[in-house]
């Protein structure tokens, strides 16, 4: 394999510089969409420098739309070929998800049944693997042991050698559908599960369905499609001296590591993952597997330095205490390094792809992360207000005003007057009064959901906090109306 050395130890300091003076002059951000690009872009600067990765390239996605992305650094060492957003990258385990969706689509289609043995479709499973279902190789829950530095290797594995494999069973780490335990080798079960139900092979699969609809004509799983002038090419960093990887060409394990891809092309992807009118990119961001623990990348770490997380359908699914609600993925391979992560509560998303082995620039992508939503740019996108909430919420108004519930009892439910009367309620709403003096009612209600939602109103003493919950019924009718004054 090809060894780049350091120049001579006088010039060594521009050799590290290298990636750093090609981040300054080829940036390509895209336009001024994200407040304060350049402060993002320190943040994969320092990171290249930091972890000797030749080169990168990140995006935004909001709205549908790939709103920012910036190159950075080189995509060949030896030749100092600039990253471009065009050049192409292998994103390694964030693979993944696509052989996570093409199986959903097989299973919506009734061509697969996600709770059933794998070996009805796999029939190599049957004598050592009989339990095993679709949906535990989905969720990592089959009981294999973690792979990662040997499952990255095994890429250009050839079929028949995988069938051979598949035949002859390997060791489980545990009983099935246990525990989660992350696996390669699951994924690549799940890719000839794919194969064999949709009767050509995965990769052609996910072309013809996902690909090819999208039209990302940039993405393939096999790398000798790319043309070398637009791939990154895979170094390593030992012994300071960058180190050639061997190009791992397409094979049976690509259905869990192989696609290789653009940042516009991928910013696609994103977009139909974040879209809620997609029946399949909403079930791949629902659960399904088991609760367990991960570290939170980056410097916010501090604040929430773990999360309980469960790996969904292709992505890792958590409730992040700086980000809110995510859904993330990280790649690692021979040469490369990438994380990809979602907000949907902000219609948003975020990437990022190196050409360093296991360099994932999880790090600098969630600190950017986390200083765009403090800057508002990713807040979460307002749920809008249902007819019936609307109602309900006039009817609430109204009861506050009329210091009583009897003239709105057609809105209320049944369990109202049994949790309290309507003199107590007169009561309470008088004390209230008392204390907050004339109200503005005139603020929104907001909604937490089509049946519920909260609301402040300023009063001439301190304000209002209300919620008000409506019942599971087809007429608008409350359930709880909850009112407290606050000096």
């Amino acid at each position: 394999m090809q060894i780049f050395p350091a120049p001579n130890r006088g010039a060594r300091w521009l050799w590290r510089l290298l990636p750093l003076l090609a981040a300054l002059t080829l940036a390509v951000p895209a336009g001024a969409a994200i407040p304060d690009a350049e402060a993002a872009s320190r943040h994969f600067r320092q990171w290249m420098t930091d972890n000797h990765v030749p080169g990168l390239v990140w995006g935004v996605v909001k709205d549908g739309e790939l709103v920012h992305v910036e190159a950075l650094g080189v995509a060949d060492v030896a030749t100092g070929r600039a990253v471009t957003a065009d050049t192409a990258f292998r994103i390694a385990s964030m693979s993944k998800a696509f052989t996570a969706r093409a199986a959903l689509r097989l299973a919506a289609e009734g061509r697969l049944a996600l709770d059933a043995p794998a070996a009805r479709y796999v029939p190599e499973l049957a004598n050592w693997a009989p339990t095993v279902t679709v949906a535990e190789l989905l969720h990592h829950t089959a009981g294999f042991v973690t792979d990662d530095p040997w499952g990255d290797r095994q890429q250009p594995m050839p079929e028949a050698d995988f069938t051979a494999l598949l035949q002859q069973g390997v060791p489980f780490q545990r009983r099935p559908g246990t525990a989660y335990e992350y696996s390669n080798f699951g994924y690549a079960t799940l890719g000839r599960v794919v194969t064999n139900v949709a009767a050509r092979n995965y990769a052609e699969e996910i072309r013809a369905t996902i690909f090819r609809p999208l039209g990302m004509k940039s993405t393939t799983h096999d790398v000798g499609e790319v043309p070398k002038a637009r791939l990154a090419l895979p170094f390593r960093w030992l012994d300071d001296r960058y180190q050639a990887e061997p190009t791992m060409a397409a094979g049976a394990f690509g259905a869990m590591g192989g696609v290789v891809t653009t940042a516009a092309d991928y910013a696609k992807w994103l977009a139909l993952l974040l879209d809620d009118e997609d029946s399949l990119s909403r079930a791949m961001r629902e659960g399904g597997g088991f609760l367990h623990v991960r570290g939170r990348p980056g410097t916010d770490g501090r604040q929430c330095a773990s999360a309980d997380a469960i790996y969904a359908t292709g992505l890792v699914s958590a409730r992040d205490c700086v980000l809110g609600r995510v859904l993330y993925h990280s790649g690692g391979y021979p040469g490369y390094g990438s994380h990809m992560l979602l907000l949907p509560d902000a219609g948003a998303a975020l990437f990022a792809f190196a050409n360093r082995t296991y360099a994932g620039p999880a790090a600098p992508l969630w600190d950017v992360a986390g200083e765009l939503r403090r800057a508002g740019f990713l807040a979460d996108g307002a749920l809008p207000i249902s007819p019936a909430l609307a109602t309900g919420y006039r009817a609430a108004i109204r009861i506050w005003n009329d210091r009583s519930i009897a003239a709105e009892r057609a809105h209320l439910a049944m369990n109202v007057e049994l949790d309290a009367s309507e003199r107590q309620w007169a009561d309470t709403l008088q004390q209230l009064q008392a204390a907050s003096g004339r109200c503005d009612t005139s603020a929104p209600i907001t909604p937490d959901g089509a049946l519920s939602g909260r609301f402040q109103w300023r009063c001439e003493r301190g304000t209002l906090a209300g919620q008000l919950l409506l019942a599971p019924d087809r007429n608008v009718r409350i359930q709880a109306l909850r009112l407290r004054h606050e000096d």
